[in-house]
């Protein structure tokens, strides 16, 4: 009798806790039961799966190699069932989506109310998380599809270019209009109180290489790990302004922007997706309203020389969006 894909399940379970009684105890199986499936497992493919003889449980060498192929082919099996049940119509769906911090701040509930309004039946698994892991859980068919920044991805990441992000000077809207049009200084810059999102992240290393760039060192008040607190902060704190995307004014009407001369950087945001397997007919329609979505807003576009869409690169981002 060959393996089962229960088989797959029992072993790969085995292989993360190291463990028989809590590997059966997550499957909801007994230990006996268990063993009894592992050893059937063995026999059927030939070799020795698991190294017993020590504290712990651990896969042999074959066994390592069994796993990796045992994990991939849970995946495609997955990948195979969402397929099947997959409306080309859209009457229903599902999407897993992930977002890097900054983009919830104001992408994602222009994004929703979106795909509520045209794709009622798409239910929606939403979560916030950092670049890596994003790209990591797109390989491993956790998600759907990434909203991240342009860069050096993971091999296997594809990447579509979406729009310009600008970041500028974030005050509170009664404070915004004093200046009228004209552009702060940099050097008067430097004499401005900021709150600011903590080193976590890669906005604020973009920010900080801005004011090296400049030999600035603006008084930095406060360091949170939140956009929504230091929007918060601004409103109500009239002497510190902060730097964030510039979008993140668009629907606030207690917020406002003083531009900057030289003015603040900008990076390009990105549309990740794993670059083979299957794409379900909810990512394509979300995909599609996030191009619409961009254009409505009047999002800057992508620099034009960029390529459209970017296969994977083989190297590693030094840092990456983080909310933590």
């Amino acid at each position: 009798m060959g393996p089962e894909l229960r088989h797959l399940r029992y072993l790969i379970a085995v292989a993360e806790h190291g463990n028989f009684t809590r590997a059966a105890e997550e499957l909801r199986i007994s230990q006996p039961t268990l063993s009894q499936q592992i050893k059937q497992l063995e026999r059927a493919v030939g070799v020795q799966l698991l190294d017993r003889s020590g504290r712990g449980v651990r896969p042999t060498d074959a066994g390592t190699a069994y796993v990796h192929y045992a994990r991939r082919a849970l995946r495609e099996l997955a990948a195979a069932d969402r397929a099947v049940l997959d409306v080309a119509d859209l009457s229903r769906g599902h999407l897993r989506l992930a977002l890097t911090p900054t983009f919830t701040a104001y992408l994602v509930g222009p994004l929703v109310r979106a795909l509520h309004t045209h794709h009622p039946g798409i239910t929606l698994d939403l979560r916030e998380m950092t670049q890596d892991r994003m790209e990591a859980s797109l390989l491993a068919d956790e998600l759907d599809l990434g909203i991240a920044f342009a860069g050096t991805h993971l091999p296997g990441i594809a990447a579509t270019d979406l729009f310009t992000e600008p970041l500028g000077l974030v005050v509170g809207a009664h404070r915004a209009g004093t200046r009228g049009e004209r552009p702060l200084p940099v050097r008067e810059l430097a004499d401005q109180q900021l709150a600011l999102l903590s080193a976590d992240f890669i906005t604020r290393s973009h920010i900080d290489e801005y004011f090296v760039r400049h030999r600035i060192a603006p008084p930095i008040a406060v360091e949170a790990n939140t956009i929504q607190a230091l929007t918060e902060i601004v409103r109500r704190t009239a002497p510190l302004a902060t730097v964030l995307p510039l979008a993140v004014t668009d629907d606030d009407p207690h917020l406002g922007t003083i531009p900057v001369d030289p003015p603040l950087p900008t990076r390009v945001a990105t549309l990740l997706r794993r670059g083979s397997g299957y794409e379900s007919a909810a990512a394509h329609a979300f995909t599609a309203l996030v191009h619409d979505l961009v254009r409505t807003r009047g999002y800057a576009p992508p620099d034009p020389r960029r390529t459209a869409e970017r296969p994977a690169e083989s190297g590693r981002r030094v840092m990456r969006e983080s909310s933590t």
